[in-house]
Order: C-alpha cells, then structure tokens, then sequence
C-alpha cells in the first residue's frame, strides 16, 4: 500500500465514522475543502463513488460501506498494536549495571532494590563492586555509588545516605594485652589489615583522620592485605589486627561487643554515598524508580 493511499483511507474511516465532513475535518486537524478534495481523489482512483453528500448528510453507499467495515477493523488494529507499543516503551524494563563498594551494595543498594524488583520483574540488575573510581561510560555501567567528594563535577550526584564516619575497630582478643591507640600515629604499634585500592596505583590505602583542624594521613603497616571491605571486616573478627572502615559497616558488631572502637574522636563526618551517572544519560523508566528508590530523604532505609 502507497503511503497516499493509507493516508486517503484514514480520511475516508473518519468521514464514514462521523457521518460528516465539518467534523471529521476538525478531528483530522485540516480544513473541509481539503478533506474533500482527499475523498474525491481516492473516489477517482478506484472509480467508485464511497460517500454519497446531500446538505444534511454524508452516508456511505454500498461500496463505501463494504470498505469501511472492511479496513475498520484493521486500522483499529495498527492503533492498539501502536499504543501498546507505546505502554511497553515506558514499562520498566531492561539491565542496569551498577558499580559499587560492598558496603554500599549490601546496605543501600539491595534494600532498594528489594523494593522494586518484586514487583518489576523485567528489571534486571548487574551490580558490579569495585574500589575504584570507574569510568563508567568506558565501562558501559549505568551508574556508580561512591562517596560524594569523590564524585566528579561532569556527573549527575544524587544523595543516597547520610553523612559518613570512618571507624577504627579490632576485636577484644586482639587488644588483650596491648594499649589501645590514642592518637593515628600510635598505629605504627599495631597490626593493621590494609587495603589495597586501584584507585591509588595498586598502593595500599592511607588511613586518613582529623581533629580540631588537623589533618593526618598515616601508612599502616601489618601482615595481610586484602582488597576487599569483607575481609578486612572478618579479619578485624578473627583477631588478625586493627581495621578501618565505615561506621555503619561496623556498628553491629561494636554494638554486640565483637569489636572495640578506638580513634574515634579523630574520624569526623564526611560526605554520605552518592549515586552518579553521566549527565548526557538517557534516563529509562526503569532506572528512574531506582534512583527514586536509592534518593535519601533523611532517614536510613
């Protein structure tokens, strides 16, 4: 079919269906002339005559009403074939890749979300950890979770939790028999877990601290290293040496009395984990109800 021709025959469907030329031309957006002068020429193409016209009324003759219940339908069709093309355009849908800490995946992420997959089930979610600051257009990842201060200028940042604390902890069999540090520099008597970030070069991570305006960065020194928050969590647990990581990460446990806080005067709040992602993004229905999800509204959860 031409593409005049589908055009022709949608002006005769509207024409047939109101039964009259002034609104079938206002429904169509174009003048009466130009409509009739539509139904004259698909008239002379087949050589029938469709409408029969008098000054009150437009009704269909034989031809024209064989037509019309001919392609009425199909034409119905393509539109409700359109539309729900259309619904299924904006229903959430498709794979999101996310890079984030461990922390930030067990803590912010999956409590979202438990939200929404449940009941979005042709969402999909890649969650990808990583300590690194990823360049996630070159990695082809939808969005990163990180600190806000590491967070760069380019990006959209969407506040996803509160302020941060970080927390020095060892576990009390650890501590039996040895003075706790009172100030960073005491750590150069400990066992530290380091960790070791891609970030920084492959180098092991400075512990960074303040108090009343002073800043000290200290290289910890001990027997293992890992590169990953969970281990240093479980080694701090076993007893191996002193960790440093993010108050909530801690928290239960101190609370439970399986690990000893010290230092804690000298770790001040920092900015809470943002969620970014390239401004240019195209923001999908599916990506937009997480990071409604994620969007921290002064309360944890």
């Amino acid at each position: 079919m031409k593409r005049e021709d589908a055009s022709d025959l949608l002006a005769f469907l509207a024409v047939a269906r109101e039964r009259s030329f002034t609104r079938a031309a206002a429904k169509l957006g174009m003048t009466q002339s130009a409509l009739s002068q539509i139904i004259r020429s698909l008239e002379d193409r087949i050589g029938l005559r469709l409408l029969n016209r008098t000054t009150r009324s437009v009704t269909p003759t034989q031809a024209g009403e064989r037509l019309f219940l001919s392609i009425g339908p199909k034409f119905n069709e393509m539109d409700a074939e359109l539309a729900a093309l259309s619904e299924l355009r904006e229903r959430p849908a498709g794979t999101i890749r996310f890079t984030a800490t461990e922390y930030a995946a067990t803590e912010i992420l999956l409590p979202a979300l438990r939200k929404i997959l449940p009941q979005y089930p042709e969402i999909h979610v890649e969650v990808i950890i990583d300590y690194g600051l990823t360049n996630i257009v070159a990695q082809q990842v939808d969005a990163g979770i990180r600190p806000g201060e590491l967070v760069a200028k380019d990006m959209i940042a969407v506040r996803v939790s509160p302020d941060l604390r970080m927390a020095v902890i060892g576990s009390p069999s650890y501590f039996a028999g040895r003075k706790r540090p009172r100030t960073p520099q005491d750590l150069t008597d400990h066992n530290c877990l380091n960790l070791r970030l891609p970030t920084h070069g492959g180098s092991l991570y400075a512990w960074e601290f303040e108090k009343n305006g002073r800043e000290v960065n200290v290289r910890v020194e001990g027997q293992l290293v890992f590169n990953s928050a969970g281990l240093l969590l479980e080694g701090a647990l076993r007893g191996f040496g002193l960790a440093y990581l993010t108050e909530g990460h801690v928290q239960p446990y101190v609370s439970r009395g399986q690990l000893v806080r010290v230092l804690s005067d000298w770790c001040p709040p920092f900015s809470g984990y943002h969620l970014y992602y390239p401004s240019r993004r195209q923001v999908s229905p599916a990506f937009s109800l997480i990071v409604d999800a994620l969007r921290f509204r002064g309360q944890v959860g």
